[in-house]
């Protein structure tokens, strides 16, 4: 597996980030998905990377810079064919190594609180992000949570 910086002009890629926003859309409750589209993950402050098993993209992650010292975690995603195999826990590394090479001090991420979101949330967990306060836009409810990771301490 490979994983490195995307490019929005890749039609794999471009498949990955509407699939992943397609899904979301189907597993969340109207108005609860906030997962960025093509458009949103162009900006100048989105690092956006993929993993490809040869020449097929198996998954995609991005980070989106909130502040100097802040960032969140966006569009997380697994190709289905590949869940269960470190694709995820390989992208969620690299965003976080590049976080720390940009001087993030605190990376954070909204995500479901419904069973569909339970994997991700195990990663996350694991990895040493705790729940905490919403930050951003975001409002804690009962279909979404915020999580948070130190790097600063890490």
């Amino acid at each position: 597996m490979r994983i490195a910086r995307a490019d929005l002009a890749d039609p794999a890629v471009r498949a990955m980030i509407e699939y992943h926003q397609r899904d979301m859309l189907a597993v969340s409750p109207p108005g609860t998905s906030f997962a960025l589209d093509v458009s949103g993950l162009s900006g100048s402050d989105v690092t956006l990377i993929a993993a490809w098993a040869e020449d097929q993209v198996v998954g995609i992650g991005a980070m989106k810079r909130l502040s100097p010292l802040s960032a969140e975690l966006k569009s997380m995603r697994t190709h289905p064919d590949h869940l269960g195999k470190g694709v995820a826990s390989a992208i969620l590394e690299e965003l976080i190594a590049e976080a720390r090479r940009g001087g993030i001090a605190r990376l954070s991420l909204e995500t479901g609180t419904s069973a569909e979101f339970v994997p991700a949330i195990r990663l996350y967990l694991k990895r040493g992000f705790a729940v905490g306060e919403p930050f951003s836009d975001y409002v804690n409810g009962p279909h979404n949570q915020c999580y948070h990771l130190e790097l600063a301490a890490a």
